[in-house]
């Protein structure tokens, strides 16, 4: 009876160890299902639905929109001959200036615009086809960033920036983008354009250090970034009732991914800090400090600052530890519209714009894809 017991249990263990492989080899795949079909139905929807007869998407935005669809379709698999990519990029031809940069007249935005891109035509040259053309565009964003040239030196609070011509003043931002653009051109860590970019960004985090001597620091200390410091400071998030700039999420990942970009170790003080408060303000129901304010875009910086941290797992200040990017997939996928895009009705920032937020979330997803596992045997 014993010996006929000890057989039915080692049956018991041995169904459930192939209960427990075929869970494990399953999962991921199930997974992986879901993710190529947001994915696709997303693609879907900018097919049927985003682009316009010549190439564009969302053209009263000038070139920018179309830079960031194409990017992601290619980060998507899709080629740059993919006649939906193709078409996206015979738009953007037509925005090439004789001095490098990618905008459209009368812009305000020369150095987003021509940054992202950057971003789209590096993405798009394999075999070469835009080597000239960013070379131009990248000495043209460098030749936009605030230092010597506007006469400013390294104690000017405007210093090492990237801005809006409209404003007249850096800001996180925007040097967040010309970081992007310059990493993706494989520009060393030690270049000098990436060194001055350094210095805005660490004026940018409330945290005093010997990087950061502004009044705004010391006001609210707690690790996290705003938006400049330049022009009498600024923050999105509002001020604290002594004047100190508030830090929200955005922001902080820009900050934290920027500074991991200009080469920083996780053990620098500005990095442990940056971290500090993410762990303790880890969200993605919302923008933290901002509400559903600059949603999407939170979640793209999101997606590409932890993936240059490299913390597959991320732990909270509580101690909870999340896949964030399971996470990611999981939110987006709960916010996805039928017909495939994603939209954010707080539409700040033109996210009211499905093209322009169905391209932020197409990018996120680009870092959020599930990897398979060995079944456990």
């Amino acid at each position: 009876m014993f010996r006929n017991c000890s057989f039915f249990l080692l049956g018991l263990a041995v169904l459930a160890g192939w209960q427990h492989a075929f869970a494990a080899a399953e999962t991921p795949r199930a997974d992986a299902a879901d993710y190529e079909q947001m994915v696709s139905r997303a693609i879907g929807y900018l097919a049927t639905k985003g682009q316009a007869e010549d190439g564009s998407f969302s053209s009263q935005a000038g070139p920018a929109v179309t830079a960031l669809v194409a990017t992601a379709l290619m980060r998507h698999g899709r080629t740059p001959s993919d006649p939906l990519v193709a078409r996206s990029l015979a738009y953007m031809e037509q925005f090439v200036r004789s001095d490098g940069g990618f905008f459209r007249t009368g812009s305000l935005y020369a150095n987003y615009e021509t940054s992202i891109a950057i971003l789209c035509l590096t993405e798009a040259n394999k075999d070469g086809r835009y080597t000239e053309t960013l070379k131009k565009a990248d000495a043209y964003i460098r030749n936009l960033q605030w230092d010597e040239g506007e006469n400013k030196d390294s104690s000017d609070p405007t210093y090492g920036g990237a801005g809006y011509g409209k404003h007249k003043r850096p800001d996180l931002s925007n040097t967040q983008f010309f970081m992007d653009a310059l990493q993706a051109m494989g520009t060393d860590k030690n270049d000098e354009a990436v060194r001055r970019a350094l210095i805005f960004v660490s004026r940018c985090q409330n945290l005093e250090t010997e990087h950061n001597t502004t009044p705004f620091a010391a006001k609210n200390p707690d690790g996290g970034f705003y938006y400049t410091p330049a022009a009498g400071g600024s923050s999105m998030a509002g001020t604290t009732p002594d004047g100190g700039l508030r830090s929200y999420g955005s922001m902080t990942y820009a900050g934290l991914k920027s500074m991991i970009y200009a080469g920083l170790s996780a053990d620098d003080p500005r990095v442990k800090a940056a971290v500090k408060w993410i762990r303790m303000n880890y969200d993605l129901t919302s923008n933290p400090g901002m509400g559903a304010s600059g949603l999407y875009y939170y979640y793209h910086t999101f997606a590409k600052a932890l993936d240059a941290l490299k913390e597959d797992v991320f732990a909270d200040q509580q101690g909870n530890k999340h896949d964030w990017r399971a996470d990611l997939r999981a939110e987006l996928a709960r916010r996805q519209l039928p017909d495939g895009s994603w939209v954010n009705e707080a539409d700040r920032w033109m996210e009211g714009d499905p093209n322009l937020v169905t391209a932020y979330a197409l990018l996120t997803l680009s870092y959020c894809k599930p990897q398979p596992q060995a079944a456990s045997r």
